[in-house]
Parts: structure tokens; sequence; C-alpha cells
């Protein structure tokens, strides 16, 4: 299991949420074949939008964290309910680049230029949907800045997978911190400066530190107070039921058109790689269904 942690400073001016989402990146990691590139693509991306559906209020609810990337690796989207348990997929997973100028893994090579769509499912008629230009692709910089362009809230975001030297994820996770309405001057600079000298989450991770002992470092020199601790998982929905549903939906003629190939017809799920066969039989019974 992952874990979150949620923090706030004792007068509600800034708040701060931690996932430790190892777990959850060694999982996809094992799901699907990936370069470490990949790898620590996908683990930020899903590492931010469990940080960023745990902050929906009500049951049921969900958020869709979309980037739509003009790189070679396409797209990647992941989605995540109210609780932070996401799932995801990415449109390459082969996408495998030399080390970026810094010395690391070129996450913004593979993403370049494109754009950032957060869709929030609240249980309105219509869902939210809020979009920003990608600044640098590398995910975090995207993130902050999708907060402060599309939501007007200041924010500090930061996302890191170390890979180890098998290509499996030897850490992950990352935080938000966000300063609410009415924040002092002080607090500002002091946040600033916390989070400016904080080393990378990746490492401080792989070096032992807790979610605990990073939100303290964050939050050095500004009272606040942990008050929430979630555990945080990857977690698909899929079964032969629901796919069973979306065949009923795509209509009699093309339900024919299968029935009259004989041969059974195999779904994939594309968040967790279970496999659905349905036989000729199974697919008359749908049809049934879909003709009523």
């Amino acid at each position: 299991m992952g874990k979150i942690v949620r923090a706030i400073s004792h007068d509600g001016s800034v708040r701060v949420i931690f996932c430790d989402s190892l777990s959850i990146i060694d999982r996809v990691s094992h799901l699907f074949d990936m370069t470490p590139t990949v790898t620590a693509l996908f683990g930020r991306c899903l590492t931010a939008c469990s940080l960023m559906s745990c902050l929906l209020k009500d049951e049921g609810s969900s958020l869709t964290l979309r980037i739509k990337s003009e790189g070679p690796v396409g797209s990647v989207v992941c989605v995540g309910d109210y609780k932070g348990n996401v799932k995801g997929y990415v449109g390459d997973y082969s996408v495998d680049l030399p080390l970026n100028s810094k010395g690391k893994l070129d996450v913004g090579g593979a993403v370049g230029k494109g754009n950032l769509f957060v869709i929030k499912d609240i249980g309105l008629k219509e869902p939210y949907i809020g979009t920003c230009e990608l600044v640098s692709g590398e995910i975090a910089e995207d993130i902050a800045h999708y907060f402060l362009s599309s939501e007007q809230t200041p924010t500090a975001c930061s996302l890191g997978v170390l890979v180890g030297r098998d290509g499996y994820p030897q850490s992950s996770g990352g935080y938000l911190a966000q300063l609410m309405p009415g924040a002092e001057e002080q607090t500002i600079t002091q946040l600033e400066n916390n989070c400016s000298l904080l080393p990378p989450v990746s490492r401080l991770l792989d070096s032992g530190k807790t979610p605990e002992q990073i939100i303290d470092m964050i939050f050095e020199g500004i009272e606040y107070e942990v008050f929430d601790t979630i555990d945080v998982e990857y977690l698909c929905n899929c079964s032969k039921k629901r796919y069973a549903e979306s065949l009923s939906a795509v209509g009699v003629k093309e339900l024919d058109e299968m029935i009259a190939d004989g041969k059974s017809i195999t779904a994939n799920c594309g968040f967790c790689a279970n496999t659905y066969e349905f036989s000729v039989d199974e697919l008359k019974e749908i049809r049934k269904r879909a003709a009523k």
C-alpha cells in the first residue's frame, strides 16, 4: 500500500499533502513492460493524480489527469478516486531516451510540448474541465502551473521516481504545498525557502525518510499538525460484467458481425492488462440484451 499524509498549518494558511507511491509504481512496473524513462514519467503522473484526487470531497467523485503530448510518449491518462487510489495508462511504454544534460532520465524529452487536462467528475451534470499548456513536461512544474492558472491556488509541487539498475523503482513520491487565502508574507517566504532547499523527494525517501519527516522539513518554522493519513493503491475496477455492458452499447449491427465471424473475442484492459474472453454464445446473450 502507498500512503498519503495530510497536514495543515495552525492558522490554516498552508496545507501539505504528501504521497509515498512506491507500491503503486512498483505494481505498474510489473504490469507493463516499461523503460526507465517511462517508469519515471508514469510514476510522477500517478503520484500527482493521487495527490490531486484526494482533494475531492465527495464519495463517488473522480479526477482524471490527462497529458496530451507532442513527444514520443504520445499521451498519459491517470484516473483517481476521492480516496487517492489511482490507475492509468501510457501511449507508448517503449520510449527510451538518453539521459538529459543533468544526467537524469529525460522525462521532459519524452513528453515534449503539449497540454495538461484535469477533469473532475463530482456528480454534477457536466464535469469540470481545467487545462493549461505544459511548462516543461517534467510534470511537477506543470502541475504547479495548472493550480495557479486554472484554480488560482499558489502551489509548490515536487514529484520523483528513483529507478534502480534493474529497471524497477526504488522510491517514488511527491507532495503539494499550497497557500490558502490570507497567508501572511512571512509564512509565504518561509514556505518558499523550505521547499527550495529540500532535496529531491525520491532521494529523501530512498534514504529512509518517512512522509511525516519530510512534511516536517517542508513546515520548518511554521506551526502545523498532521490531520489525516490514508492508504492508497493502484486500483482498477474492471470486470467481465463491465466489458459485457460496453459490448452491449456498441449496437446490434456490430454484435451481429462479431457473431457471424464465428469466433470468440478478447477484451484487454488498458489499465491493468487483464483480459476477458467472450464466446460466440456469450455474444449472442449480449445481443439479446442490446436488442431490448
